[in-house]
């Protein structure tokens, strides 16, 4: 009894401690409520009549004059002559710009319009205020809009730093690269289409391309409204001079050397050209940025990668400082600690990077020093540093934790730093509370926004976020007086050649997402802007200035929200805040990531948990959701072609909603199936399990035909339902395991009776034997009956058996990898203790395999009920489930081991230390068998293996990020494991042969005894 006390304490232990590693919980959170009002279908009104535009110097000036004679030229009216005439007075059908004639302190992008006879006078505080006047006077005209809507206010911009990402600037645009879709590189480098491997290193032509499409991004940037623009790279323009005597990083001759100069040469004139055009230039980089002979370097220097040391940070503020010498337009660098790794690292490229920067104190060291650096002889340069932290290290939830964020950055006030953070409670998926770090903080702040949701279809759905980015903004700017701007992603985020092959301003309907673009700095200049008004804009500049046309695709992008945020999310599950293994799970998770429908039990019966009570509405979303996507098609269908300023994006925009509701559909059948089948789990209906049925037909159709249209799509790919498909071949077999576990249960009660009532039937000694060693392994060396042929048989085929069949059923007969470790742990233990045993394994082989078979009833009862998924079900979703199970299963898992020492004490006299010993070496010798086999099939490779069989997590975690990864699996572990296991299977073969003074031989012929 005091064992079985242990034992059950020991399983509560382990149950808590489990509970604890899962931190399964399930919130309600506050979800910003989304609006979108229509405008008016009011016609455009006439472009204004602007012969001549003057005060036009320099390049910047010229740009923003090009931008208004190719706007009025768009409508039809007369291109203007740009003059640089700066003293010239205002004259009729004249845009006179005056630098410098407004007065007084405030932005330098401020202006004033207003109207003088026939003409227009722009007064402004400087050329950046003149550049942005001429810049929205553009706008207004390609809109239709008034561009004397100011009034003759002085006009100035409410954020005055409005960030872009390069776009697609430098991507590949080869269609094969995107015809496998399943190229799930994170690498956003821009250069890499134009480097060679060896010397020159950078393809002239290449950089060429670049350029042009940099170039091209800058002027639409500059126009749409962006005052700076954010560049990868930072190592691979440093050569480390300034450290040690400018060889202690690279040595003469280092290949790095000279691609860095190559770099330079090729790609600071590119980056040069929008500092000319008037846009701050930030570099970006991950940290820890390393090459190979830098990791040497710093391992070498400073005894490791130790990120909480100034002296190392010391090294990358060296290598600051030489970028800032090479290229003085820099503006400053932007950093990002929270990713980083191989998926990250552009192929044939050895710089790299790694998530080091996890403490508080690394954080602190790392900006004190590279701010430092900025500070470059009172120049103006800057650090971005990005919150972005996804749950790693002691900062894992600086992004979103308040409390962290004041540990990490309180005191640390440099003029110098801003801070960048996603707008969102977690990454860019809709149904988040909106991110509370944003709301204080004394660091001058930035907001992030994604124009090309990559979670929701990657630009390939309608997905106008304006109304959302302006709840955002006007949160942040009411609560926190440091926000001062904003960073918007044209292209990047997610796996830039997995999805639609669309490229921001360059092939594919990018249009689509362009309104996010447009209209998210609109808001940064105006938070208080009408949405719909200035989308009715985009659109007549974008599409068709037709009033009815103008309504239409208005209303279509009005309904683009409650289409993506009922079809793509299932909302009772999306509105709740789930956690598990100390992150937080995003809130679509059945379309995990980006395209793959998963299949995975973690997911589903979480979903299922917290849709339980909201199950109708649930499933009337994502009818409603295509319904609302239908809608958008038939106002579609009523625009006139002939109204459109390009026919083919008409076309490209039925394709699109065509496609949506193609998508919606299947994943509306999906979704019916996989929460009618947890329903089924949940309460056993014969209702659930027709509805569960019937959807899954309809989906395994319906994905089916998806596949077909959409299978060799590049703009308009078809969604992964490897997953799911696969999820729901294992649910289809739930009900024939639960029939299987209760034949193995009925089997097992009918020997036990025949046993007992039919003593002399052959093979019941074997069955009482088992039954009798199970519950009192310390009295196996007196067994009732003498064991016959078939009872020695019953008594090592039986448990046998019973592992072989509860373990087929628990994996659904479908993960062999499963079945042979588990298998093969027991064959290894029971080969060990047999050897103990000799040619009298009769009685332990009882005792082991009695207590075998008793640990498998309560697995077998819990399958019983509906099989695996039901046991899944429970372990994810229902905690005191969960504990009850684990508590008795842990306590008979060691209770086998019991019942192993006591037979060897009680049947064959072995001494304790001899018994441990024996013991000892089966147990270790199963583990390191187990673990020398995932040691050198890789940790990731073998887990993938088993998840893939066994859908429990998300079947592309493998595949995107990495299990290890992701759960912060050490690499080493396998190893560690391992040699534990090796050691304790040594230690038991020690004690065997250390012979105890005391010990003698049993004279008597039977087994061997000790004193």
């Amino acid at each position: 009894m005091v064992t079985v006390l242990v034992f059950l304490l020991s399983g509560v232990l382990v149950a808590w401690a489990l509970d604890g590693a899962l931190g399964l919980s399930f919130t309600r959170k506050a979800v910003p409520v989304e609006r979108s009002g229509s405008a008016p279908a009011d016609p455009p009104r006439p472009a204004p009549t602007v012969r001549a535009v003057t005060g036009i110097a320099g390049t910047r000036l010229q740009l923003a004059g090009q931008a208004v004679g190719e706007a009025l030229a768009a409508r039809g009216a007369h291109a203007p002559t740009l003059r640089p005439d700066r003293d010239a007075k205002p004259a009729g059908d004249e845009l006179t710009v005056r630098v410098g004639s407004l007065s007084g302190a405030g932005s330098a992008e401020r202006y004033r319009l207003t109207r003088t006879g026939h003409g227009y006078v722009l007064d402004t505080a400087s050329a950046a205020g003149a550049a942005a006047g001429l810049y929205r006077f553009a706008d207004r005209v390609r809109g239709g809009d008034d561009v004397l809507a100011d009034r003759g206010r002085v006009v100035s911009p409410r954020l005055g730093l409005r960030l872009i990402d390069t776009g697609a600037v430098g991507l590949d645009d080869d269609p094969a690269r995107f015809a496998g879709g399943g190229d799930y590189s994170l690498n956003s480098d821009v250069v890499g289409t134009a480097l060679l491997p060896k010397a020159p290193w950078v393809d002239p032509a290449g950089a060429a391309r670049i350029g042009a499409q940099f170039r091209a991004l800058v002027r639409h940037a500059l126009r749409d409204g962006y005052n700076a623009v954010v560049v990868p790279g930072f190592l691979e323009y440093v050569t480390f001079s300034g450290v040690g005597d400018g060889r202690a990083v690279y040595p003469t001759g280092d290949v790095h050397v000279a691609r860095a100069r190559a770099m330079l040469d090729a790609f600071a004139p590119v980056w040069r050209y929008a500092h000319e055009a008037g846009m701050r230039v930030y570099f970006q980089t991950d940290m820890l940025a390393l090459s190979p002979p830098l990791r040497r370097y710093l391992e070498h220097e400073f005894g490791g990668l130790h990120t909480d040391d100034p002296d190392l940070w010391s090294v990358y503020a060296a290598g600051l400082r030489e970028l800032y010498d090479a290229m003085p337009f820099a503006s400053g660098l932007m950093i990002r600690t929270g990713e980083g790794g191989s998926a990250y690292r552009l192929p044939g490229w050895d710089y790299t990077s790694a998530i080091e920067v996890t403490t508080a104190g690394a954080v602190r060291a790392m900006l004190r020093s590279l701010l430092a650096a900025t500070a470059r002889d009172g120049g103006d340069g800057e650090v971005i540093f990005r919150t972005w932290s996804v749950g790693v290290g002691a900062v894992g939830d600086l992004h979103t934790s308040p409390a962290s964020y004041a540990k990490v950055l309180d005191g640390i006030d440099d003029p110098r730093l801003i801070v960048s953070t996603k707008y969102s409670q977690g990454d860019f998926y809709s149904h988040l509370p909106l991110n509370p770090t944003l709301l204080g903080g004394s660091q001058r702040r930035i907001v992030e926004f994604q124009a090309r949701r990559e979670f929701e279809g990657q630009g390939a759905l309608p997905d106008d976020l304006t109304e959302l980015h302006r709840t955002a903004l006007r949160r942040f700017l009411s609560a926190n007086p440091h926000v001062e701007g904003v960073w918007t992603w044209a292209q990047t985020g997610g796996p830039l050649y997995a999805g639609p092959r669309s490229l921001y301003l360059r092939t594919g309907f990018w249009q689509l997402w362009d309104v996010n673009v447009y209209l998210t700095a609109r808001l940064a200049q105006d938070p208080d802007t009408d949405v719909a008004r200035a989308r009715a804009a985009w659109i007549r500049r974008t599409f068709s200035d037709d009033p009815a046309t103008v309504s239409a695709v208005e209303r279509i992008l009005a309904l683009s929200r409650p289409v993506i945020t009922q079809g793509l999310y299932i909302r009772p599950y999306a509105d709740t805040s789930a956690r598990a293994l100390g992150l937080e799970p995003p809130p679509m998770m059945w379309i995990f990531e980006w395209d793959i429908a998963t299949g995975d039990s973690a997911a589903l019966s979480s979903i299922y948990a917290a849709t339980r009570a909201g199950l109708p509405q649930a499933l009337a979303d994502g009818r409603r959701a295509v319904e609302l996507s239908r809608r958008q098609e038939r106002l579609l269908a009523g625009t006139d072609p002939g109204t459109w300023s390009d026919p083919r994006l008409r076309d490209r925009l039925a394709a699109a909603l065509a496609y949506q509701s193609d998508l919606l559909t299947v994943l509306g059948d999906y979704r019916g199936a996989v929460l009618w089948h947890q329903r089924w789990l949940d309460t056993g209906s014969a209702d659930a399990s027709t509805r569960w049925h019937a959807a899954e037909k309809s989906f395994r159709a319906a994905a089916e035909d998806h596949r077909r249209r959409y299978g060799s799509d590049l703009d308009l790919p078809a969604y992964n339902f490897t997953a799911a498909e696969l999820g729901l071949r294992r649910a289809d077999r739930d009900p024939a395991m639960a029939w299987w576990a209760r034949a193995l249960l009925l089997v097992l009660l009918l020997a036990a009776v025949a046993a007992v009532t039919l003593r002399g039937m052959p093979g019941a000694a074997g069955v009482r034997a088992l039954s009798a060693a199970a519950l009192r392994p310390w009295r196996v060396g007196a067994p009732a009956d003498p064991p016959g042929r078939l009872d020695r048989a019953v008594v090592w085929l039986l448990p046998g058996l019973v592992l072989l069949a509860s373990r087929a059923v628990f994996t659904w007969a479908e993960a062999p990898a499963h079945l042979t470790v588990t298998l093969g742990a027991w064959a290894v233990f029971v080969g060990v203790l047999r050897c103990a045993a000799g040619r009298h394994g009769y009685r332990l082989a009882a005792a082991v395999g009695g207590a075998a078979v008793l640990r498998t009833l309560p697995l077998l009862g819990v399958l019983a009920v509906r099989g695996p998924g039901f046991y899944w079900s429970g372990f994810w979703t229902s905690a005191s489930g969960r504990f009850l199970y684990v508590t008795v299963a842990w306590a008979l898992f060691l209770w086998v081991f019991a019942a192993a020492w006591w037979a060897l004490r009680a049947g064959y006299g072995l001494s304790g230390r001899r018994a441990w010993g024996w013991l000892l070496a089966a147990a270790g010798g199963a583990a390191s068998v187990c673990g020398a086999l995932v040691w050198a099939t890789g940790a990731e490779a073998s887990l993938s293996t088993w998840n893939d069989q066994m859908a429990l997590l998300p079947w592309g975690l493998h595949r995107i990020l990495g299990l290890t990864e992701y759960l912060g699996i050490p690499a080493t572990l396998p190893r560690t494991f391992t040699l534990t296991a090796a050691f304790a299977a040594v230690t038991g073969l020690l004690l065997l042969t250390v012979r105890h003074k005391g010990a003698r031989a049993n004279r008597t012929g039977g087994p061997a005894r000790e004193s």
